[in-house]
């Protein structure tokens, strides 16, 4: 009876989370299972109760027998979930207790019973809830999370560059378009957009090999497109605008598509010869987490810890960094209860080409950690963090500069 008890409580309202509050479907069908299973185990409460007391002659001695069954399938396939994904090493080694109670009981309830009526239909009984549990666990906690990836997409459209009525003010309007043709949301982690000013320069003839590899070495160290080729002289872009095109904390509902536009301005006598656009959106995949609304500014250059990995970079690079943080929830009451309680922050850290947006997910207390490459891709296929990069975009300036 304890153990019926102490399966069936913290089962029923795992299952009546989840049935309420899942983030997917087979969320809900594993709730209604759970509350399902919870309740056979309250009904086999009496049944076990009468079964010790009339011995043989009880007439629920079948009921018994099926509700230990439900509770020892139960805490056999919690056990395999709170070990294999699980970090708090309490309900780990409660899952093994309850699982070998369980089969003790299991055992004390089949000596009671000098005989099984409809044997046939009680192992078939057990048979078809083990097969739909098991089932139902696999695809929840196994195929389901990975069953395929998903992308949305962002579009660039720069319109044509136009000066003011004084001349002095040179305009280009840049649409930014999110489309998301996915059966799933996103919650929007950070939004990046911002533009390079660039000067073009052609050699008569092919550089020189030594310049040439100086050039594509100093490529490799920044995301923005440089040439690669032995004619184009490369010289660095600089920044000439920067700014979020999403607010941080925001979603992504499924298909479905927002459009922004921005407008990037600067003096018309301006020496680029052209301006290169890129746009980035970090995102977490809301059937993966439930995120709470960023809770306000960090400073870096204010005395808020970052991780010793950042603190490098911007010691070498000379940058600032912006912090956000969001509490967030697992997608599952057994995982919430199981895990240790984690939170979103976001990184801003400007420098002179752009803005780099990095989302780490770590427990709470250990967000300076600094975690091994493997535990990182883990951790961004777990809750589904994307990277969408968007650009180069090029438009010209020599036509409106012609026209001045």
């Amino acid at each position: 009876m304890l153990v019926l008890l102490a399966t069936a409580v913290p089962v029923g309202w795992c299952g009546f989370q989840d049935f309420s509050q899942a983030l997917t479907f087979a969320g809900c069908v594993t709730g209604a299972a759970l509350m399902m299973a919870a309740l056979i185990m309250l009904v086999g409460v009496g049944a076990v109760v009468d079964c010790w007391l009339r011995g043989p002659t009880s007439n629920f001695r079948v009921v018994a027998l099926i509700s230990t069954g439900v509770a020892l399938l139960t805490n056999v396939l919690l056990a395999l979930q709170a070990w294999n994904d699980g970090e708090k090493v309490v309900y780990q080694a409660l899952s093994i207790v309850l699982s070998v109670s369980s089969l003790s009981a299991v055992a004390l309830v089949w000596r009671r019973l000098d005989e099984v009526p409809t044997p046939k239909r009680v192992a078939a009984a057990l048979i078809i809830s083990t097969l739909v549990a098991v089932a139902n666990f696999s695809y929840q906690y196994l195929f389901q999370p990975y069953r395929r990836e998903a992308t949305p997409l962002v579009q660039l459209s720069p319109g044509k560059a136009v000066l003011s009525a004084d001349g002095k003010v040179l305009s280009v309007p840049v649409d930014i378009k999110l489309v998301n043709h996915n059966d799933m949301g996103f919650y929007v982690l950070g939004a990046e957009f911002h533009a390079m000013g660039e000067d073009v320069a052609v050699s008569p003839r092919d550089q020189a090999s030594e310049k040439w590899r100086r050039d594509a070495e100093q490529w490799a160290q920044y995301r923005e497109k440089h040439p690669l080729t032995r004619r184009e002289v490369y010289q660095p872009g600089k920044l000439v605008a920067a700014q979020p095109w999403m607010l941080p904390g925001y979603w992504v509902e499924a298909n479905d598509e927002l459009l922004t536009r921005t407008v990037v301005q600067l003096p018309s006598n301006t020496d680029f010869d052209k301006l290169t656009f890129y746009a980035t959106l970090n995102l977490a995949r809301k059937d993966r987490l439930r995120m709470d609304q960023f809770a306000g500014f960090s400073y870096s250059w204010r005395g808020t810890a970052v991780p010793p990995w950042m603190k490098k970079e911007q010691k070498e690079k000379k940058f600032d960094t912006i912090i956000q943080t969001a509490n967030m929830q697992e997608n599952n009451a057994i995982d919430q209860f199981t895990r240790h309680k984690r939170r979103i922050t976001t990184y801003w850290s400007f420098g002179v080409h752009g803005v780099d947006v990095v989302p780490v997910i770590a427990p709470v207390g250990e967000e300076n950690r600094t975690f091994s490459e493997q535990t990182n891709r883990e951790v961004r296929s777990r809750y589904g963090l994307l990277d969408v990069l968007a650009g180069p975009v090029e438009v010209t300036l020599d036509e409106v500069k012609g026209r001045r």
